[in-house]
Formats: structure tokens, C-alpha cells, sequence
């Protein structure tokens, strides 16, 4: 059976390196689960492959779209297969990398089958969060879908914008269209993370910010500065340097606090992951290639 390795886990801890190292050692190719590095423009915060690691081995959806393209889990549900089709005519594995959890849960375990959002819904959808706010987006979707409006997260503005988006485009709640079932798929499915200890994440994270400023992250947010509307750049890293060339925020406060709001999304990675339990945990004390490999020949011999 074709057989999809994933390597998934917090942002900062060494998927990347991984996965490259998987796909050489089985001699295939790399589908990226990532929702920012899908996006041309922006290398540096969104800590895309180097030229030397894509010339090691191919990836797919690497700074595919511009930063002003729409792009969803639906989107890469679709594609992602199409893609992984082609892998398996002449490879008997796959590698996915990346710590987008929708992404993944897309392609694992399939999405609900929404509206494509018109560009006329989804201004109408960001003017009521830009005239209005958090307060505005909840009194809306409390009035299109009580019944998702009680389970939602009514601080994370992206999910309350979607959700409204979806009520107005098709006309019918949110929830109604929400059905949960599991697709199966045709290939058999391994997930990885590397297990490194709260403690030593944040110390990997801490010091890969303070590379990315070494590396020109300034430059490159100010070079999209004009363009700091779209969500594309809605995201940790542009957004605390979007506040220092606003003059909100100082420089230190800045780059301290891209490190806080990143630790933050680590740990939401973590708890997303906390709750599947086919997740295969490697040791960061030992060698991680090895590991990987006999959890694969394990799994693969498997009836």
C-alpha cells in the first residue's frame, strides 16, 4: 500500500531538516502542509526550504501564490491529492511536512465540502470586522448560526470571520453544513513529531527569531508593508513589525513579542497534536532518521 509520512509538530522543531532526510532515505518527494510558505514574498519569516534543500529533493507547494491570492484547506485538500496521485505512479512514499494542522487534517481526514467565498462576501465579511471589531463579528454570527456561535472561538476573529463568510455565501448556517465524517483514503498514513521538552522548543524558537532578524526579517516585512491588509501576512512575525513601522511599538517590543506570540502558536500546535493519539513521538536525544525509519518499516509490515 502507498504509504504518506507525515512529519508534523510545533513551528521551530526541525520538521523541515526531517523530512528532507526521510525523502532521500525512500527516495520521494516533499508536499508541504504549510499555509504561509505557500506564499511568494515572505522567505524569511515563513522559514521556507533553502534553494540548496529544494534542489535535494522536490517540494511542492513552496511560494506557489502571490500573497494576494485566496487559498484555503479546501484549496489544498484537492490539490494535495492531485499532487500525492502523481507521487505514487512511480514512488511507493510520500513525505508531508509541516505544522498547519488544518492543512493536514485536510488530506488525513477530509473537510467538510463548503461554498467557494465570492470576493463580494468576503469584503462584506472583513468591513464588519474592521468597522466593528471582535463585538461585531460575534453579534453577526450569533444572529446567522447561534448553534456555532456557541461552540466557536470567540476571540479568534479569522474563525469568526469564515464562519460568516460561509452563513452569507450559502445562505444556510454554518453548522448546518458541518457533518464531521472522516474520508478514507486510499494510502496507508504515519504521523511523526519530534518530542523535545517544553523548555527546550521555546529556547529553539527564541533563538530562530533572533536568526530571522539577523537574516533581514525587517527588510522583508517592510517590503510588504503596503500589502499588510491581507491576510497572508495576518501572521506572527509581520504582524509585531507592521506595529513598529506604525510607531505602535518599539523595535525591542517588537522582536520580543514576535517570540512570545510564536511560542504561543507552539503551543496551540501542541494541543492540537495532544489530541490524536496515531501521533509517533522521536526522541530529540537520539538519532531522529533512524528512529523514523523503523517506525516506518514497523508500520509498513503490518498486515
Amino acid at each position: 500500500m502507498k504509504t504518506l509520512i507525515i512529519v508534523t509538530g510545533p513551528t521551530g522543531s526541525g520538521k523541515t531538516d526531517l523530512a528532507i532526510e526521510l525523502a532521500e532515505s525512500l527516495d520521494t518527494e516533499i508536499v508541504s502542509a504549510d499555509s504561509r510558505q505557500i506564499f511568494r514574498g515572505i522567505p524569511i519569516g515563513t522559514a521556507v526550504p533553502t534553494q540548496e534543500q529544494r534542489a535535494r529533493v522536490r517540494h511542492h507547494f513552496i511560494e506557489c501564490l502571490d500573497l494576494e491570492q485566496y487559498y484555503s484547506a479546501a484549496c489544498y485538500e484537492e490539490e494535495a491529492l492531485r499532487v500525492l496521485d502523481g507521487i505514487w505512479e512511480t514512488h511507493e512514499y510520500a513525505v508531508m511536512c509541516g505544522g498547519s494542522m488544518m492543512y493536514i487534517d485536510a488530506v488525513t481526514n477530509g473537510i467538510d465540502q463548503l461554498p467557494t467565498i465570492s470576493d463580494n462576501i468576503r469584503n462584506k465579511a472583513l468591513k464588519i470586522y474592521s468597522d466593528g471589531g471582535l463585538e461585531a463579528l460575534r453579534d453577526t454570527l450569533r444572529t446567522l448560526d447561534p448553534a456555532y456561535f456557541e461552540q466557536c472561538d470567540l476571540n479568534n476573529h479569522r474563525r469568526l470571520v469564515h464562519a460568516i463568510e460561509i452563513c452569507m455565501q450559502a445562505g444556510v448556517p454554518y453548522s448546518s453544513l458541518r457533518n464531521g465524517h472522516k474520508k478514507e483514503r486510499p494510502f496507508r498514513i504515519i504521523k511523526m513529531a519530534i518530542n523535545h521538552s517544553r523548555e527546550h522548543l521555546f529556547d529553539r524558537i527564541n533563538r530562530r527569531v533572533d536568526a530571522m532578524i539577523a537574516a533581514g526579517l525587517e527588510d522583508e516585512a517592510r517590503s510588504v508593508y503596503t500589502k499588510r491588509h491581507l491576510n497572508s501576512l495576518n501572521t506572527v512575525g509581520y504582524k509585531e513589525l507592521f506595529a513598529m513601522f506604525d510607531g505602535t511599538m518599539t523595535r525591542e517590543t517588537a522582536i520580543s513579542r514576535i517570540a512570545k506570540n510564536t511560542r504561543v502558536y507552539a503551543k496551540k500546535q501542541l494541543l492540537w497534536l495532544s489530541k490524536d493519539p496515531s501521533v509517533i513521538y522521536l526522541d530529540p536525544s537520539m538519532p531522529l532518521l533512524p528512529q523514523a525509519l523503523g517506525y516506518i518499516s514497523d508500520l509498513s509490515n503490518e498486515k
